[in-house]
Parts: structure tokens; sequence; C-alpha cells
């Protein structure tokens, strides 16, 4: 990975305690927060834009209803008052929200995306952030997932989908690379 470019975003994608309930089952990467909260910490030593996404539930059961515990962020990925805020009700963080327009007026072309789950929120996301034209970047070791039966109804192991989900991205939608390779690649941007 070349030195990011010196306005490349980290998004933040649904870092929420919802994702906390025991209802999602199984989950890989158990050090995903840890790589996040590193990230951020880094992002905002470099002043570079640090840009949250938070989930809400359109229903009133749902994990990320607004306005309860679980549409909270976690205490790794706090937003700071200076760092904006995009909320949505469905898998994308472009759609129903003003980000495209946003990261285009503030000439960022880099993305940097982690967050939960990588099969769900943070592959839609992606998909359409390289389809609309952004050099997107997905830190694997900073994203994460559940377990997951398959069309077949067969169990996959929380793992198994997150290599799936980034397998399917890489090279198509997006490089996917680790938290030690961005953090130095945001060292020699600093350089």
């Amino acid at each position: 990975m070349s030195p990011l470019e010196q306005n490349a975003a980290l998004l933040v994608v649904d870092m929420q305690n919802g994702f906390d309930d025991p209802s999602w089952g199984k989950r890989n990467n158990p050090t995903a927060e840890l790589c996040v909260a590193s990230l951020i910490r880094h992002w905002r030593a470099a002043s570079a834009p640090v840009i949250h996404v938070h989930h809400h539930s359109s229903s009133p059961t749902g994990c990320f209803w607004p306005g309860t515990p679980g549409s909270e962020p976690k205490i790794q990925a706090t937003p700071r008052a200076d760092e904006t805020v995009y909320r949505k009700r469905v898998n994308s963080a472009f759609i129903g929200t003003t980000l495209e327009a946003d990261l285009r007026s503030r000439a960022i072309e880099s993305l940097v995306v982690v967050g939960l789950t990588t099969n769900h929120c943070v592959s839609t996301t992606v998909r359409m952030a390289g389809n609309l034209g952004f050099k997107t970047f997905v830190v694997s070791d900073a994203t994460a997932t559940f377990d997951r039966a398959g069309a077949d109804g067969r169990a996959r192991d929380a793992a198994d989908v997150h290599n799936a989900a980034l397998g399917d991205l890489h090279d198509e939608f997006a490089q996917i690379v680790d938290t030690k390779t961005v953090m130095l690649a945001l060292t020699r941007k600093k350089s």
C-alpha cells in the first residue's frame, strides 16, 4: 500500500452497541474494536478526516432503534464533536445520506473502511464506494461478522463468512489491507 492521499478518510461503519446483543451469535475478529480504536487515534493524530456511519433500525424492536443503548457507538469508536456522523436505515452509507456529495465537496477521493458487519453494511458501502469511483480500502482485522447460514441452509462459521465477503470485494471494489499496513501508509503520508 502506497502512502495514503493527504485527505483519505477513515470511514467507521456501524461500530454500535447493538452488535453486542447475543441474538447475533458467534463473531470472528474479537480484537476488531481494538484495531478500529487504534486507527481512529492515528487518524486523529494525523489531522485526517474520520467519518462515522450509524445504523438506525426501522422497527422499535431492532437492535439499533434510535435512543436505545444499542444505537449508541461502541466506546472504542465514539465520535468527537468535530467528526461527521451519518445515520442510515439501509445497508449502504450512501443511500439516504449526503455522504457522496459531502466527500466530493471535501475533495476526498480515498476511503479506508472499518466496522461491522463485513458481509452486510461494510460490503454494501464498499461496493457502492468502488462503483462511485472512490479509491477504497477495507481493513480486514478492523472488520468482523457473525456465523450465518448459507442459502442452502448450511451453517457457515463467521471467519468463513468474513473471508468470503472480503474475497468478493478484493480487486473488484477495494483493496483488502490490515491495520499494520494502513498505519504504515498513514505514517508515510505524514512524512
